[in-house]
């Protein structure tokens, strides 16, 4: 992946971490953010195959199983249930597999979290299930759903907690997934496009409940060769990739730089993450400008000692060299008469009468041996009659003007004729005699 940004690696990650509690919450592309999070943490690698498809294990890079998983029903259905913890001296990292962004089952979760240990981090993220699982006719539940969970999320968690709300990332035309059982795979061509609408409702309403907003499907649009075959997972650039930017985000928002190794242990950060007190940004060098001085603070323009009529040119700068002397320009003088327009133009050519057309006779037609062959006798004139010209008048001839006298006419005079008669008048292919 072309990354715009440098990853972070396992120090950067393990030390702004510290002693800082993430919940994941969310379905099976979250609980891969959870798995990167978790090696991270650990050591400088990325995720294999099998980890990304692997779900409900005991264990995973020394963290447990909490509830669910191989411990309960292993099955592609709404109720799959599953739980996890990593914790180590300084860190500790949970998730929970949602198939719904409100149900009774978050309700206990977000109870967890009133009662015992508050989060500092919640990364979440709920739409996939929602739209496909539950109702064709999705938008009204998902929106009521989604206000209730932000309102309760409020009220539970503390104001200092970052909750970050991820936007679903893209799915693909074909879809395979596991959750896309055959009941509903009907729904998978055009799943792509309810996901954006979706993502659209998601993103308003966490935004107008003070929730920070990350669209991973905008950043992910033009990445799409790194996502799985099924349509709707990511390989583990992908996920390496979003962990850098949650926790580049979180970065940010505490108000703290991220420590490079390469620069050493004295590197200081901005701000302390627990009081939010700003320090002052370093003092930046001071520019030297050799043509302004004093006079960039005023209004007036200033006068050049070069010049007395004063700084009115762009080729002219204030302490510059001076520029050397001009020429004299070579006197003025006054541009010829003009002739009118009349008297320019070559006298028009006087028309020439024009010849009368030759009426060729065609060659008489061969015969196949090479004989002469006869021409056809020329047939009867059918009789003229008169057509009724009380349903359709004849337009006058138009009017020329009297000096245009040489404008081509018709050659031929026709006459009207009855249509659809049998008295029309006989087209001839020969001339007669």
């Amino acid at each position: 992946m072309k990354e715009t940004m440098k990853s972070v690696s396992q120090e950067q990650a393990s030390k702004l971490l510290h002693n800082k509690f993430v919940v994941v919450l969310g379905d099976s592309i979250q609980r891969a953010v959870y798995k990167d999070l978790v090696l991270l943490l650990q050591k400088d690698r990325y995720l294999s195959q099998s980890q990304l498809k692997t779900k409900g294990e005991l264990v995973f890079e020394h963290d447990c199983l909490v509830e669910g998983g191989r411990t309960g029903l292993m099955t592609n259905g709404t109720e799959y249930r599953e739980v996890r913890q990593y914790r180590s001296d300084h860190h500790l990292v949970r998730f929970y597999f949602l198939t719904r962004i409100f149900s009774r089952y978050v309700q206990s979760v977000l109870e967890d979290f009133r009662c015992g240990l508050s989060p500092d981090v919640v990364v979440v993220n709920s739409c996939v299930w929602d739209v496909s699982r539950y109702d064709s006719l999705w938008v009204r539940d998902y929106r009521e759903n989604l206000e209730r969970f932000f309102e309760q999320l409020r009220s539970v968690l503390p104001e200092e907690c970052l909750v970050v709300w991820n936007l679903t990332m893209p799915l693909g035309k074909n879809i395979t997934g596991g959750f896309l059982v055959p009941e509903i795979a009907h729904m998978g061509p055009t799943l792509r496009y309810d996901i954006v609408e979706a993502n659209f409702y998601a993103g308003k309403l966490a935004d107008a409940y003070g929730l920070d907003v990350l669209d991973l499907h905008f950043l992910f649009r033009f990445s799409l060769q790194h996502r799985m075959r099924d349509g709707v997972h990511w390989n583990a650039l992908a996920h390496r990739r979003i962990s850098t930017l949650l926790l580049r985000h979180a970065a940010q928002a505490w108000g703290v730089a991220l420590p490079d190794p390469s620069e050493g242990p004295n590197q200081k950060p901005i701000c302390d993450s627990h009081t939010m007190t700003f320090a002052p940004p370093p003092s930046l060098p001071e520019l030297q400008y050799w043509g302004n001085g004093e006079h960039f603070y005023m209004d007036s323009l200033p006068s050049c000692p070069s010049s007395s009529s004063g700084y009115f040119s762009f080729e002219e700068e204030w302490g510059a060299p001076p520029a050397p002397a001009l020429r004299p320009l070579a006197p003025h003088h006054p541009a010829p008469a003009l002739r009118p327009l009349a008297a320019l133009r070559p006298p028009a050519p006087e028309p020439r009468p024009l010849a009368a057309p030759k009426r060729r006779t065609p060659p008489a037609p061969q015969h196949p041996r090479g004989r002469a062959r006869a021409r056809p006798r020329a047939r009867a004139r059918a009789p003229h009659v008169a057509y009724h010209t009380d349903h359709h008048h004849r337009l006058a001839p138009p009017q020329y003007w009297p000096e245009n006298q040489y404008v081509m006419r018709n050659r031929h005079t026709r006459r009207d004729h009855a249509p659809y008669g049998y008295q029309r008048q006989a087209h001839y292919p020969y001339p007669p005699y």
